[in-house]
C-alpha cells in the first residue's frame, strides 16, 4: 500500500512516473505525474494513474486531485520521436479507464497543456490555473488530427462553436481567456495553483460522498462510452494523416521553428 507521512496522510505510491497520496481527512486523494518538464503522454503513467484512482476509491476517497511536477501540466504527445501505433492505443485505453472512473476530479493546471495534454486536463470535472498557464491544441498546426477524445470532451465543456474554432485554428489562448470560454473553472496565482485545486477538492469531499457521486454520474451521463468512441474514430484518422507529407512538414517546423509549408498531400 504505502508508507504513513504523517497521521492524516498516507503516500499510495510512488514510481518513477507518478506520486499518488491520499489524506484521510479531507478524503482527498493526490494524484501527481512526474514526467518534468514536459510531462509528455505516456500509457505508462496514465495506466498508473488509473489503477491509483481505483484504490482511492476503495480507500474511501471523496474527490481527487490530478496534478503534474515541474513546469508544464502536460505537453501531450511527443512527437519528437513518434510514439508507435500499439503505444497510442493504449494510452488511448488507459484514458477512458481516466475518464470512466466514479470520483470527482479537480485539475491543477500549470505552464503549459498543449496538444493532447489539454484532453488530460478535461479528464477532470473542474480546473485550477493562472493566467500564465495557457492551453494550445495545435494538432492542425501539425497537420495531424486531434485525439485524446476532444472530439467529445472538448465541446461539452466550452460549447461545439468556441471548440470547433480552437481546433481548426490551432490558436494558444491564456488562462484569463480559458476561464472565459469555461475551460477553467478559477484562476489563482501560478504558486496557488495546486493548493487551490486541493481546496476545490476537499470543498466536494466534505458534501455527502453518495449524492457528489451519483451528481457527477448524472451530469457526464455516457461521456466515457462517447470518448471511447471518439478516441477510435481519432485514431483511425490519426493513422491516415501520420504517414501523409503534410504530418512530416508540420512536425519539423514546429522542432525548426519556422512556419510549415503545407502542400495537402
Amino acid at each position: 500500500m504505502g508508507t504513513d507521512t504523517n497521521l492524516t496522510s498516507t503516500l499510495v505510491s510512488e514510481t518513477d512516473v507518478l506520486r499518488a497520496a491520499y489524506n484521510r481527512t479531507s478524503y482527498v486523494g493526490t494524484i501527481e505525474f512526474l514526467g518534468a518538464p514536459n510531462n509528455f503522454l505516456n500509457a505508462e503513467s496514465l495506466f498508473q494513474a488509473a489503477n491509483v484512482a481505483e484504490e482511492f476509491d476503495q480507500m474511501g476517497a471523496r474527490a481527487l486531485v490530478l496534478c503534474s511536477e515541474g513546469k508544464h501540466f502536460s505537453a501531450g504527445a511527443n512527437f519528437g520521436i513518434g510514439p508507435a501505433e500499439g503505444q497510442r492505443v493504449d494510452l488511448y485505453e488507459q484514458g477512458i479507464r481516466l475518464i470512466g472512473q466514479p470520483l470527482p476530479m479537480v485539475a491543477a493546471v500549470q505552464g503549459g497543456s498543449v496538444g493532447g495534454g489539454v484532453g488530460l486536463a478535461l479528464v477532470a470535472d473542474l480546473r485550477v490555473a493562472s493566467p500564465e498557464s495557457y492551453f494550445w491544441i495545435n494538432f492542425s498546426r501539425l497537420g495531424f488530427h486531434h485525439g485524446f477524445g476532444l472530439s467529445v470532451t472538448l465541446p461539452r465543456v466550452v460549447g461545439q462553436q468556441a471548440a470547433l474554432e480552437l481546433l481548426m485554428s490551432s490558436r494558444r489562448i491564456g488562462g484569463e481567456e480559458a476561464l472565459k470560454i469555461g475551460l477553467v473553472d478559477e484562476i489563482t496565482e501560478a504558486d496557488h495553483i495546486r493548493e487551490r485545486a486541493v481546496a476545490r477538492a476537499a470543498e466536494i469531499a466534505q458534501n455527502g460522498p453518495l449524492a457528489t457521486r451519483l451528481i457527477r454520474a448524472t451530469m457526464r451521463g455516457d461521456l466515457a462510452e462517447r470518448a471511447a468512441a471518439a478516441m477510435a474514430a481519432e485514431k483511425t484518422i490519426q493513422d491516415r494523416l501520420q504517414h501523409t507529407r503534410d504530418f512530416a512538414e508540420g512536425t519539423a517546423s514546429i522542432r525548426e521553428r519556422r512556419p510549415a509549408a503545407f502542400t495537402g498531400l
